[in-house]
């Protein structure tokens, strides 16, 4: 029986990269919030743009 056909082994690699990639989701939604809070979007709030004055 070779190593590949146990199906109770567990690809450490795999499972490593998944952990560092929900890490970084976490981190990433982490600092999107504090954004927001710190710099709200104006949300459909859009300035009339201003037609140049004639001289």
């Amino acid at each position: 029986m070779t190593m590949s056909d146990d199906p109770n082994l567990i690809d450490f690699s795999a499972e490593r990269a998944k952990r560092v990639h929900d890490l970084n989701e976490k981190r990433l939604k982490e600092v999107r919030q504090a954004f927001e809070q710190a710099l709200p979007l104006g949300k459909g709030a859009k300035k009339p743009k201003k037609k140049p004055k004639k001289k």
